[in-house]
């Protein structure tokens, strides 16, 4: 089922939630946008503000074919497949090649990406929840502009929340959908400023609701309070949060933190997304731990394997195994 959050995605910057100091009339975006004359961007900031979705609206209004990668997940091969169809743009007028999680690609994928960037062969636009100036490579920081991304505020979050409620009506045949300031300032304050995931709440909680199989919805503060603490919202294992998840488990590992990392992995497992973790487990193996345990590698992936044979839920046993041995090992990234 496609997440309610993708199905109500803005499709023109009028309908971004947020961000005016970005999009609004006479900023920086909005006019580069109303130019055509696109320049690298590094778009920074926390989860849910709209880098995804603002990234895809500039390629889709200055007709150029939007490629999405993300740096935690794509290898070498998939850059340079996406590179590729550099050589036939199909009456496209360019190629926008976003990529999530910027600061995770290694360095010598982030120096292929230059030639073509300073070519103008594309426009890459990177997102970050890391702040760019440390966390991505610098000649690549030096050839794009950074556009930081600020946390939405509770009247942002309430208004996409409204706005998610008539889209789901007309989506569901529902008449009516009741919904009071309690619950909306429930699931705002509990989202973080992440707008995503107000939705993802929203949804699930109508999604119980749904059982009834009535014209007309009415949310109570209970309903909310109820559902939304006895349930885990798990819509979106491409979305911002899962990255950051991963993200913060390989810095638990790097830290030597055994138990905050076995907290992220029981986490990460709850989702079912046991690819991510394995893949995730191999890379920290080869960027963490490197030469300073040079069996690390074959120890890892007899403890993956074993892990995929299984399957879960058993396989969280030799997984755990494998985060406990990376996160007491030594550590080094000499290489």
């Amino acid at each position: 089922m496609e997440p309610l959050a993708n199905k109500i995605r803005p499709q023109s910057l009028d309908e971004i939630i947020g961000q005016k100091h970005l999009i609004g009339q006479n900023r920086v975006l909005r006019n580069m946008i109303e130019s055509g004359r696109l320049m690298n961007m590094i778009f920074y900031g926390p989860p849910g503000t709209g880098k995804t979705t603002v990234a895809r609206i500039i390629a889709n209004l200055t007709d150029r074919r939007f490629i999405s990668l993300n740096g935690s997940l794509d290898s070498l091969k998939d850059l340079r497949s996406a590179l590729d169809e550099t050589e036939t743009l199909m009456g496209y007028k360019g190629i926008v090649i976003y990529i999530d999680e910027i600061h995770m690609f290694n360095k010598r994928n982030q120096q292929i990406l230059l030639d073509y960037m300073e070519s103008g062969r594309i426009v890459l636009i990177g997102s970050t929840t890391e702040n760019p100036h440390f966390a991505v490579f610098k000649a690549l920081v030096s050839r794009a502009i950074i556009l930081e991304f600020k946390t939405l505020d509770l009247q942002d979050i309430k208004d996409g929340i409204n706005r998610s409620i008539e889209i789901y009506k007309d989506l569901n045949n529902v008449d009516e959908i009741k919904v009071d300031d309690r619950v909306l300032n429930f699931i705002s304050s509990r989202s973080g400023g992440d707008l995503r995931k107000a939705i993802n709440s929203l949804e699930l909680i109508l999604i119980s609701k749904e059982k009834d199989n009535l014209k007309s919805i009415d949310i109570s503060l209970e309903d909310a309070e109820n559902i939304l603490q006895s349930k885990i919202i798990n819509f979106d294992t491409d979305g911002d949060s899962h990255y950051d998840l991963l993200s913060a488990f390989q810095k638990s590992i790097r830290g030597s933190d055994e138990n905050a990392a076995l907290i992220y992995l029981a986490l990460l497992l709850k989702g079912g997304d046991i690819q991510s973790v394995i893949r995730r487990l191999l890379v920290i193996t080869s960027e963490d731990i490197g030469l300073a345990n040079p069996q690390a590698s074959m120890i890892v992936k007899a403890l993956t394997d074993s892990a995929l044979q299984i399957g879960l839920p058993e396989a969280r046993i030799p997984l755990a195994e494998a985060v406990i041995f990376l996160a007491t090992c030594p550590k080094s990234n000499s290489v």
